[in-house]
């Protein structure tokens, strides 16, 4: 399969500002190690802040989607930084991944006997491979267990000792890693792996099996949490999703007042053992879909109450959209409808309508309804998807004047459909928006190109936009604009107070502008160089030196080389003593 055709377009739109720049740094010091391709996933090295290199994984779908995951802890808006260098490898030097057959491939080239000796082999070199092996065996072949004498009469077709087994191993490991002082999470995202079985059961309807599997994770953490407690694991995000899990399982499931009862004696017991919040599956244990005000919801009678006799606790609309995930997969979507609508979940009432077909009643409930730039995109791709583009263009237009935080995506979405239906006017307004958001040179000479003869009036409304904008993270965007315009000046102004970890950048500026205003390079490089030099930080010595070189240019070109000869004296003897730096002052040359 051939690399991906990956822009720095499309790369700057899935990272904030800051991500896309450090992640450019990573990138231009060589910090991603190794990239190779095997099909449609890509696997890359980065070396990061510890000591063993974070692993970014990619996976190309059918449409030639990128779907991205790192192993660091980033958890913000967007790809992080190793996400992006990793990126950018693809985009500037596809040459550099390493193509590497695919598992399939591999798996061909043995018979069975040899199929086994692998895995054999593989289990001896990692003994809790053994582990995963037993679940997914368990999972694919799905022999029926013997059940254990219970009270409860319910039956599963799946042996929980193998999800025990894997979350004691879980917590064994983590506390190896959190002794050695790691601060990443090590436990959650491997224990929502085995969540991730349940909610699967759930989804094909065999709660018994769901329920099981939870049982088993949860109480095995319950039991052994305080192992890894005592070097400041928390649980809060674990909890959250197997809290959802369980309700999802519970409202999947008929189970019968004894079934019941187990379930909640269980929740009740883990809460206090755990220190957890299972509030929500107990509700839904208790409400079930049999809950007087639902069954009026679901039959049409909507109140002003919702279907909360009392005021709706936190959870609610999380609760909402579990009871509307198994509506949908039961094709009850009328009720789907219903419930959306008294619970307030307008996003979701919208884009039901448009997936099926009804298009005219979404742009007429949206007319109302719609109270976000969210929900308004999510219904303009809807109805994208059936076919109605320019409702969809529509729609996004009125989301760009809603409130919101994905100005930037829903602006240059609304451009490309925009474009596609041949609406100039359309376009330019959606790239404004997206410019507004979040301001590129991409972006900038977009709207340059479209806007042709007005691009005069254009251009002013431009610059006042960004200088006007103050959100942290766009200095490189400023800088590419104003240098592109030639705005010497403007650009100093933004990269004059910037600390040093924007080196990069001000060095841009610099050289832009040893020409247009020698004295400030001149200040402001010898003042960076000064700070370093004086506190004898010589980790940081090469920096000096870059900005030294930078102040010499600009001596030079402003034909002041007695007075850079004078400057050079003057650090030579004020540093003498420092021989790492006199060493570098003379490798480099400072003539």
């Amino acid at each position: 399969m051939s690399i991906p055709n990956i822009s720095e377009f499309t790369i700057r739109r899935h990272a904030n500002a800051k991500s896309f720049q450090r992640g450019e740094a990573y990138y231009e010091a060589g910090a991603v190690i190794t990239v190779t391709q095997r099909g449609r996933l890509l696997q890359a090295e980065v070396a990061g802040s510890q000591a063993k290199p974070y692993r970014v994984n990619l996976s190309v779908d059918g449409e030639g989607l990128i779907k991205a995951n790192c192993t660091c802890a980033y958890d913000f808006n967007g790809w992080c930084k190793h996400v992006v260098a990793t990126m950018l490898v693809l985009a500037r030097q596809s040459e550099a991944v390493e193509q590497r057959p695919t598992l399939e491939q591999l798996l061909n080239c043995l018979d069975m006997i040899q199929t086994q000796r692998l895995l054999q082999e593989l289990v001896a070199e990692y003994p809790p491979l053994i582990e995963v092996i037993d679940r997914h065996v368990c999972l694919i072949t799905n022999p029926a267990a013997k059940p254990k004498a219970t009270k409860s009469a319910r039956q599963s077709t799946i042996d929980p000792a193998p999800f025990r087994r894997q979350v004691r191993q879980i917590l064994h490991d983590a506390v190896r890693y959190l002794e050695e002082g790691y601060e990443e999470d090590p436990i959650t995202e491997e224990v929502l792996n085995l969540v991730q079985a349940a909610v699967d059961f759930s989804e094909r309807g065999e709660s018994e099996n769901a329920i099981a599997i939870l049982e088993a994770i949860t109480s095995t953490c319950a039991e052994n949490w305080d192992d890894v407690a005592e070097y400041g694991a928390e649980n809060d995000d674990l909890v959250c999703e197997l809290n959802n899990a369980w309700c999802e399982a519970i409202l999947t499931a008929e189970l019968s007042p004894e079934e019941k009862v187990d379930v909640q004696v269980n929740l009740e017991a883990w809460q206090d053992e755990w220190n957890a919040d299972f509030t929500m599956s107990l509700e839904a244990l208790q409400q079930g879909w049999d809950y007087p005000p639902l069954v009026k919801v679901l039959a049409g009678n909507i109140s002003e109450t919702r279907i909360w006799q009392e005021e709706a606790p936190d959870y609610a609309d999380d609760l909402a959209l579990i009871r509307l995930k198994i509506l949908e997969r039961q094709e009850r979507y009328q009720e789907y409808l219903y419930l959306a609508q008294a619970e307030e979940q307008t996003q979701y009432y919208l884009t039901m309508l448009g997936r099926l077909g009804r298009v005219e009643d979404a742009i007429d409930a949206a007319q109302s309804q719609m109270k976000s730039m969210e929900e308004a995109f999510a219904l303009a791709k809807t109805l994208r998807e059936q076919g109605a583009l320019q409702q969809a263009l529509h729609i996004a237009q009125l989301g760009l004047k809603l409130p919101g935080n994905c100005q930037y995506d829903l602006g240059s979405w609304t451009s490309h459909l925009a474009e596609g239906l041949g609406d100039d006017t359309a376009t330019l307004q959606a790239i404004e928006a997206a410019f507004r958001a979040s301001p590129s040179l991409a972006d900038y000479q977009k709207i340059e190109e479209l806007a042709g003869d007005n691009w005069e009036s254009w251009k002013t409304s431009l610059l006042r936009i960004i200088r006007a904008h103050s959100v942290w993270g766009t200095e490189s965007a400023k800088v590419d604009i104003f240098l592109y315009e030639g705005l010497i000046d403007d650009a100093i102004a933004v990269v004059n107070q910037l600390s040093s970890y924007h080196s990069e950048l001000i060095h841009r500026v610099m050289n832009a502008a040893i020409i247009h205003n020698p004295g400030w390079v001149i200040a402001n490089a010898c003042r960076r160089a000064e700070k370093i030099m004086n506190a004898g930080k010589a980790e940081y010595y090469d920096l000096a030196v870059e900005w030294v070189k930078k102040a010499r240019a600009a001596y030079l070109e402003s034909g002041r080389k007695v007075e850079w000869l004078s400057y050079r004296d003057n650090l030579m003897q004020t540093h003498a003593r420092k021989r790492k730096l006199m060493g570098m002052f003379k490798q480099v040359g400072m003539e």
